[in-house]
């Protein structure tokens, strides 16, 4: 898959999540979600910090961890988070991002990556918190079929170790693998969430 592809594939992602953010009202931020200790509220707070920690890798400034922490005190709204989803967006735009030098300080100190594998651990996390904030609001969600493919072969590639069993781990360790269900429901395995959340398996 091209580097071009990559990012549009990125960018449907991200587009989705939009979307099902606008369906977030006041009252919708304590809901829980199925990143276990998480609200709605929490979890659009990790979304927006994320977009923004990636934006500034894209930039050339992604090694301060600054950027890549919650705004806070205050609540974590809808409208910041399609900022930063917008900021994101627009970050990843320029033709040379894929062969930029990302810094990724939240995988350890001075951890860099090409940009094409930053894109890739991008869609691979908002394909995932994309089915984690329409299910806590009880909405539709849809893995675009242009994804699964290249997400299923990222999400492969993700260690299922000890680094799972810290606290601030974004996946849990997969669960079983059922021989059935979609595309969706096998990434959401992989990376140790259930599909039929709030139902355990």
């Amino acid at each position: 898959m091209t580097a071009e592809d990559l990012r549009e594939l990125d960018r449907t992602a991200v587009l989705a999540t939009m979307k099902t953010a606008e369906h977030v009202t006041p009252d919708l931020l304590t809901r829980p979600t199925p990143c276990a200790g998480w609200t709605v509220g929490d979890l659009l707070a990790h979304m927006a910090a994320q977009h923004r920690g990636f934006a500034a890798a894209a930039r050339g400034t992604g090694g301060d961890l600054a950027h890549w922490q919650p705004k806070a005190p205050g609540p974590h709204t809808r409208e910041e988070y399609i900022e930063s989803a917008t900021e994101v967006l627009n970050a990843f735009a320029p033709a040379d991002v894929p062969e930029r030098t990302f810094a990724l300080p939240e995988f350890g100190p001075d951890v860099t990556v090409p940009g094409q594998q930053a894109v890739g651990f991008h869609l691979v996390d908002y394909v995932v918190h994309g089915w984690d904030l329409a299910r806590a609001l009880d909405v539709d969600y849809e893995l675009d079929e242009a994804c699964a493919e290249p997400v299923l072969r990222i999400v492969g590639q993700i260690p299922d170790g000890p680094e799972r069993e810290r606290p601030e781990a974004a996946f849990a360790h997969a669960l079983p693998e059922t021989g059935t269900g979609s595309a969706l429901d096998r990434i959401l395995r992989m990376l140790g969430r259930s599909p039929n959340w709030p139902e355990s398996d």
